[in-house]
Order: structure tokens, then sequence, then C-alpha cells
């Protein structure tokens, strides 16, 4: 089975990162590989950011002053070049970046867990990192649905169910 290193860094205060969710982002980034039978070795780095950070960095990279919960950095050109780990032989695949004060208000709109939310984010940035586009057309924009809500369904995370964490002997 193919390796997957996920880097799970925490750049705000604002919010506490609830526990088990290094574990859930794994599992959802390894969920959306397997579904789309990626087989290589692969590194993706996600990063918790507060509002004005990630308000900074979709006005920079999409020119869109406005907060938005999460963006995805590829690292795969367009022409399909990868990026690969020299010391690991591992596809780059890229950045996911989540505001989880934006993460914590959706979770509370939609009306299920932050944990729900937070696998949502990461499965719809997984995808874009593998190259979906939602906003292309409307069919692409189904496409892309479907997916993660089979990739959520297949990990047991759907709307109306609470994240359990496994180390959780409660």
């Amino acid at each position: 089975m193919p390796k997957l290193k996920v880097y799970v860094k925490n750049n705000q205060t604002e919010v506490k990162v609830p526990v088990g969710i290094r574990l859930l982002i794994r599992r959802c980034c390894q969920a959306v590989l397997t579904t789309e039978n990626f087989g290589k070795d692969a590194e993706v780095s996600v990063s918790f950011v507060k509002n004005a950070e990630i308000r900074e960095l979709n006005k920079i990279y999409r020119d869109k002053d406005s907060v938005t919960d999460v963006l995805s950095f590829p690292l795969t050109s367009e022409d399909g070049t990868v990026e690969v780990n020299p010391e690991t032989n591992a596809i780059l695949l890229g950045d996911i970046v989540i505001s989880l004060e934006t993460a914590v208000k959706q979770a509370q709109n939609y009306g299920h867990s932050l944990e729900r939310e937070i696998g949502f984010l990461t499965v719809h940035s997984m995808l874009h990192l593998l190259g979906y586009d939602h906003e292309t057309s409307q069919l692409d924009q189904r496409i892309m649905r479907e997916k993660e809500e089979s990739v959520l369904e297949k990990l047991g995370i759907s709307r109306d169910v609470t994240f359990v964490d496994p180390g959780d002997k409660n």
C-alpha cells in the first residue's frame, strides 16, 4: 500500500483544535487517494489559520478580498508535471489551508460537528489537489460533490453523525 505523509500545522489560536482531528485529517486524505486509485506515495500539508490570514491568501492567490473556509494549493503543474520529495520519492500533492474560525461557523450553520466540517473541507481540498474543480461547470460541481459525499460516507462521517475519536475510552 502506498505511503501517505500528512503534515498538520496549527497557525492560529482562536479555536482549540479538537482531539483526534489530526487522525481524522489523515484518514480523509488517505480515503480520497484510495477512492481515486492514486497508488503512489504522497505528501500533503494541512494548515489551520485564522480568518485574517485566509482572507489575505484568498486576495493574493484568487483575487478575492474575502474570508473563505478552505484554500487548496496543488503542486501539480498544468502540464501534469509533479514535484517529488527527493528524499522519499513521494509526490508532493500540495497544501490545504483551513480557517478554523470559518469552519466553526459553518458547522453551526449546517447543524453538524466541527469534526464533520473539517473532514468535509479536507476531502474537498484533496479533490482539488488531484485536479477536480467545481467552478468550471455544473457537471464538474456535481461530480465533485458526489465524490465528497461518497468518501465521507465510506469514513462514516455523515451530516448527522457526531465524530467519535477512536482513542476516546468514554
